[in-house]
C-alpha cells in the first residue's frame, strides 16, 4: 500500500462538479509522484477506497483529522471510521453500492475525529480511474471546523466575508431581507452571534416625536443570528425587529456616538450584568458574560446607520485588531446595501403611499348601478404609475364612470393623476358634458405640461338611470367594453380624440343606449398590453372573460377573472379596472309633466308634487317639496318660451329637477332689502340638501334634493 508521503504513485483528485451532484466522467489519476492536497477547506479529507470500501490511500490531512495514524488508515474500512456501525449500517450500505455500480452517491455518518471528538460528516463517493486496479472510487469527507480551530485563519474569514458574500447579497433591495443574508454571512463565518441595528429615524415609517428620549440613540434591530440552533434564549432576549434605547454608557453607545469600532476582548460578569441591569434585560448577562463583543459601525455617505454587534462565545478565539480590520472592510460595505435598501424602500413606499392616497376610496353611484374597481400596482420592475378610476354619483340618477392612465411612472405620475382627479371631482360637480369635461382637462394638461411636458389618457362616461341611455367621451384611451345580458360583447365605437394635453382636436362624444344588466368595462392599457402580446390578443382575452354566464355571475368574481393571468409578467404595467352593470331605475320611481308657461303652472307643480310624494309614502316631506318647486318653476316661468318639464326622482334620495328652453343659469346673488325678487334661490339653497344647474342641448336644469325620512324608508318596497 502507498502512503500519504511526497513519493505516492497516484493522487486522489476530486470532481467539484461531481461532488455538487452533475453527472460527470470519473475523473483520471494525475501522474504519479504527485501529492494528494486538500480541498480549499481544512477540514475536507480525501480517502481512496476499494469497491469493498477498504481504505487504499489517504491525503497527508487524514490522519490528524481522524485521529489515527496513517499505517492504521490503510486497510481499514470505511466502516471503521464511524463511532456505530451498526447504527449507520443503512448508510454505509448505500455508499458501497454506489461505489460497485460506479455512481455518486452522499450519505451523513457520525465520524470519530481527533481529541476524541464525534462529529457529523458528509461524505460523498465518486467513481475514478487510477493505475492501481483496486483503487476505484474517492471518498470525500467534510467535517465542521471544531469550535477551537474556527477563526483562526483569517484568509478563510477574509474570502468568506469579503470575496464570496456580496455577489449574492442586497439583490432584493429590501432592507430587512438585506439585513437578513447580510447575518447569514457574518454568522458563522465571522463570529457564533450578531445583530444588526439601525437608526429608527432612518427606517422607520413615521418621524420620531420632537420630545423622544434622546432619539439619537433610538434603533431598530432587523436581524439577529447565532449558530447554535438549540440556543433560543439570543432571539428572546434580542428580537428582531424590536425598537429600543441602547442604555448610556454601554459599548452600543459608544459605537454610535463615535462612529468607530468598539472591542470588548472579554465581558466580566460583572460588565454583562451591569448591561443587563441598564437595559432591565437579566437573561442578556447570561449570554454575554465571558463572551469578546465587537461592534462595527455601519457608515455609508457620511452618515452612521448603525451598527453590527458580533459575539464569540468563550472557548473561541477572541477578537483582536486583526479581526477589526476585515469586519471594518466587511461593514464598511455592508453599510451601502443596507443604505441603498433603505433609500429604496422609503422612496418605493413614498410613491405607493402618495399613489393609493389618491386613488378613491369609496365609489357612488345610483341604486340601480353596482360598480366594482380593481387597482394592480405595477411589477418590481415598474412599480407606481399613474392610472386611476371614478365612480361618482350625479343627480337625477346618473353616474360618471371614469377611467384613466398617465403617461409614465414614478412620483411624478402619481402627482399628475392626483391632479386630474381633483379636476375630474370639480366638473362633475359642475355638470358638464362627458366631450366637455375632457376638453377642460386637456386645458388643464396644456398648462400644466408648460413646465414639463405630460400627458394622458381617459374615457370619460355618464349613464342616465332614468333614460338608459350613456354618453361616453374618449381622449387616446381604449375603447370601453359593453357586454349584453345575452353576453354578446363589442368595443363602443367613440370619436378618437387626442390624449389629454396634445390638443390640436376638438373632443366629441357618442350616445348609447344600454339594456339593463349590461356591462360596461372600462381598463387600462396595463391589462391587454404587455411586452410580448399583442394589443389585439389582450383585447381577445378579455371579451372570453365575458360570455352567457356574466349577466348572473357577481362583479367581484368578473374583477378576479379580468385580472387572471396578468400577476406573472415581471414588467407589467399598473392596471386599473371599472366594472359597471346598469340598469334603469323602476318606472314606478320616477315621474314627469310638462307644464305651459304661465303663472297658474306653478300652483299645478304643487298639485304634482304633492300627489307623487303621497303615493311613494313621502307625505312628510311634501311641504318643502312643493315650495321649492314653486320657486324653480317661478323662475323658469320668468325666462323661458317653450314649454317647462317637471320631473321628480326617487332613489336614494328625492330628486326634483325642472328643464326649460333658456339659456341663462340662475345664480345665486343678494337682493337688496327693498327688492322684490331675487330671494328664491336663497330659499332653495337653505332648504334643499343639495342643488344645482346643468346645461342640457334644449336649454338648462335646475334641480334641488332632499334627503329621506330617517324612518328607514325603502324606495325598492314602493308598489310601482
Amino acid at each position: 500500500m502507498m502512503s500519504d508521503t511526497a513519493d505516492m504513485a497516484v493522487t486522489l483528485v476530486s470532481d467539484p462538479a461531481g461532488a455538487s451532484g452533475t453527472a460527470t466522467a470519473p475523473p483520471k489519476a494525475p501522474e504519479p509522484g504527485a501529492v494528494v492536497l486538500p480541498g480549499p477547506s481544512a477540514r475536507t479529507v480525501m480517502l481512496g477506497i476499494d469497491q469493498a470500501g477498504r481504505i487504499l490511500q489517504c491525503d497527508r490531512h487524514a490522519s490528524k483529522v481522524l485521529a489515527r495514524t496513517t499505517g492504521e488508515l490503510l486497510g481499514a474500512q470505511l466502516a471503521d471510521l464511524t463511532v456505530d456501525a451498526a447504527e449507520q449500517k443503512d448508510a454505509l450500505a448505500g455508499l458501497i453500492d454506489a461505489v460497485r455500480s460506479g455512481r455518486e452517491s452522499t450519505a451523513m455518518l457520525t465520524l470519530t475525529t481527533e481529541k476524541g471528538r464525534t462529529s457529523d460528516a458528509v461524505v460523498t463517493v465518486q467513481p475514478m480511474t487510477a493505475t492501481d486496479p483496486d483503487l476505484t472510487a474517492l471518498a470525500v469527507i467534510r467535517l465542521p471546523v471544531p469550535s477551537d480551530e474556527r477563526f483562526l485563519d483569517p484568509a478563510v474569514m477574509r474570502r468568506s466575508l469579503l470575496d464570496d458574500s456580496f455577489t449574492r447579497v442586497g439583490t432584493a433591495l429590501d432592507i430587512d431581507q438585506s439585513a437578513r443574508e447580510l447575518m447569514d454571512v457574518i454568522v458563522p463565518h465571522f463570529c457564533n452571534a450578531a445583530e444588526i441595528s439601525v437608526m429608527e429615524s432612518l427606517v422607520g415609517a413615521d418621524e420620531m416625536p420632537a420630545d423622544a428620549l434622546d432619539s439619537t440613540h433610538l434603533l431598530r434591530r432587523l436581524a439577529v443570528g447565532n449558530d447554535d440552533e438549540e440556543e433560543e434564549g439570543w432571539d428572546a432576549a434580542f428580537p428582531t425587529g424590536e425598537v429600543l434605547h441602547y442604555p448610556p454608557g454601554t459599548p452600543y453607545v459608544r459605537c454610535l456616538d463615535t462612529g468607530a469600532p468598539v472591542l470588548e476582548p472579554a465581558l466580566s460578569a460583572d460588565g454583562a450584568a451591569e448591561i443587563a441591569g441598564a437595559w432591565r434585560r437579566q437573561p442578556v448577562a447570561g449570554l454575554l458574560a465571558g463572551s469578546s463583543m465587537l461592534l462595527l459601525p455601519l457608515v455609508a455617505r457620511g452618515t452612521n446607520l448603525g451598527f453590527f454587534a458580533c459575539i464569540r462565545k468563550p472557548g473561541y478565539r477572541k477578537f483582536d485588531p486583526y479581526d477589526i480590520e476585515i469586519g471594518m472592510e466587511f461593514a464598511s460595505r455592508a453599510a451601502l446595501f443596507i443604505d441603498n435598501a433603505r433609500r429604496y424602500s422609503r422612496e418605493r413606499a413614498t410613491a405607493l403611499t402618495l399613489q393609493r392616497s389618491l386613488l378613491p376610496t369609496g365609489l357612488s353611484a345610483p341604486s340601480s348601478v353596482e360598480v366594482r374597481h380593481r387597482y394592480l400596482p405595477g411589477s418590481k420592475l415598474i412599480e407606481v404609475g399613474g392610472d386611476w378610476y371614478e365612480s361618482i354619483a350625479l343627480p337625477g340618477a346618473r353616474v360618471a364612470l371614469v377611467i384613466g392612465d398617465v403617461a409614465g411612472h414614478g412620483v411624478h405620475a402619481a402627482v399628475t393623476m392626483g391632479r386630474l382627479r381633483a379636476a375630474i371631482h370639480t366638473l362633475a360637480g359642475l355638470e358638464l358634458a362627458p366631450a366637455e369635461a375632457l376638453q377642460q382637462l386637456d386645458e388643464l394638461m396644456q398648462t400644466l405640461g408648460e413646465r414639463e411636458p405630460h400627458f394622458a389618457t381617459c374615457v370619460y362616461a355618464i349613464f342616465d338611470a332614468v333614460s338608459g341611455t350613456c354618453e361616453v367621451a374618449s381622449a387616446g384611451h381604449l375603447s370601453p367594453l359593453l357586454v349584453k345580458p345575452d353576453g354578446s360583447s363589442t368595443f363602443l365605437s367613440v370619436p378618437p380624440a387626442p390624449p389629454l394635453g396634445i390638443g390640436g382636436g376638438p373632443v366629441e362624444s357618442r350616445l348609447f343606449e344600454i339594456d339593463d344588466g349590461s356591462l360596461f368595462v372600462l381598463y387600462t392599457d396595463g391589462l391587454v398590453e404587455t411586452r410580448g402580446q399583442d394589443i389585439d390578443d389582450g383585447l381577445n382575452r378579455l371579451r372570453q372573460v365575458f360570455d352567457e354566464g356574466s349577466a348572473t355571475r357577481s362583479l367581484e368574481d368578473l374583477c378576479k377573472a379580468t385580472l387572471d393571468g396578468v400577476y406573472a409578467d415581471i414588467q407589467r404595467d399598473d392596471i386599473a379596472v371599472l366594472l359597471a352593470r346598469l340598469s334603469r331605475i323602476p318606472d314606478g320611481h320616477h315621474a314627469s309633466w310638462t307644464l305651459p308657461v304661465e303663472p297658474p303652472s306653478v300652483r299645478q307643480a304643487r298639485h304634482l308634487v304633492s300627489d307623487q310624494l303621497e303615493k311613494w309614502d313621502l307625505a312628510d316631506s311634501a311641504s318643502t317639496a312643493e315650495l321649492l318647486v314653486s320657486e324653480l318653476v317661478t323662475n323658469a316661468i320668468a325666462y323661458a318660451t317653450g314649454e317647462i318639464s317637471l320631473r321628480l326622482i326617487l332613489d336614494n334620495a328625492l330628486v326634483c329637477e325642472v328643464f326649460d328652453d333658456a339659456a341663462a343659469m340662475p345664480r345665486l346673488r343678494n337682493a337688496d332689502d327693498d327688492a322684490e325678487s331675487g330671494r328664491g334661490l336663497h330659499v332653495v339653497s337653505q332648504l334643499a340638501q343639495r342643488w344645482g344647474t346643468r346645461r342640457t342641448p334644449a336649454g338648462k336644469a335646475v334641480w334641488f334634493e332632499l334627503p329621506l325620512p330617517e324612518d328607514g324608508t325603502d324606495p325598492e318596497a314602493i308598489d310601482e
